[in-house]
């Protein structure tokens, strides 16, 4: 299993028109946790592996958290975003996320771009947060 950060703007990124916040995401991991989401890669990922929302505003942390539910799939009628990829958010490590964030300080994140694996260092707090 691996353990992926999956990069929010709420200024620039929408979920069905919404602002990607951590409140939407809080909210949908109750409603209605089933995702499909754009990644301009494929990346390595598999069913299974966990996706951790990172959010860049208003405060950079980590809220939510997902399980991949299929590979990644190429989408060809999207030149900017080629892949795309189902997941689940997790209904009771998100609240725990929302509640308790993971700042991004914490995370030991360098250069962030929009997908990329969890620091090994910081897996331990992002799980115990989430109370996983």
């Amino acid at each position: 299993m691996e353990d992926w950060i999956y990069i929010l703007n709420p200024n620039k990124d929408t979920l069905d028109g919404e602002p990607s916040t951590s409140e939407t995401i809080h909210r949908l991991a109750r409603e209605d946790p089933e995702l499909d989401l754009w990644l301009s890669r494929r990346n390595r990922m598999n069913k299974g592996d966990r996706l951790w929302f990172f959010f860049t505003h208003p405060t950079s942390a980590v809220a939510a958290v997902a399980e991949i539910d299929e590979v990644p799939y190429e989408d060809p009628e999207d030149p900017e975003y080629g892949y795309r990829v189902y997941v689940t958010l997790l209904p009771e490590p998100t609240e725990a996320l929302f509640g308790n964030p993971v700042p991004r300080e914490d995370l030991r994140l360098g250069q962030v771009r929009s997908v990329q694996k969890v620091k090994s260092d910081a897996l331990p707090l992002l799980l115990a947060r989430a109370g996983l």
